[in-house]
């Protein structure tokens, strides 16, 4: 990789990725400050605590899903290291997306099979 390329993307991705860490940090505090003072004051109702709790129901699975396909796409890149490719070649990328592909597929069948019982 180009080294001023690098030194441009690198701070970019950390900033980035620390930004983004610090917004849905803030994003959740602030959800459930939020809810806690609408409980606190009466003003949830029968109704809407079941729309509270369906949501937290209906993302039961989330981590599910993120840690399939962190697991996959690092798997992809664990095999992409002992696979000798041409520096331009497009296997790389086909690989990384069959495997994240891989594990949403995954996902998914547990899920249905889950939904299902």
């Amino acid at each position: 990789m180009n080294e001023n390329l690098k030194d441009v993307l690198m701070p970019l991705a950390i900033f980035s990725g620390l930004g983004g860490s610090i917004y849905f940090f803030t994003k959740v505090m602030t959800d459930y400050i939020l809810k806690k003072k609408m409980i606190d004051k009466g003003f949830v109702n029968d109704e809407t605590q079941a729309i509270f709790k369906q949501h937290t129901t209906d993302n039961k699975f989330g981590s599910l899903k993120w840690g399939l396909t962190v697991f996959f796409a690092g798997l992809a890149l664990i095999i992409m290291e002992y696979i000798p490719v041409a520096p331009d070649s497009p296997l790389p990328y086909g690989l990384f997306a069959v495997s994240v592909s891989l594990g949403f597929l995954i996902y998914y069948f547990v899920i249905k099979k889950e939904v299902g019982k």
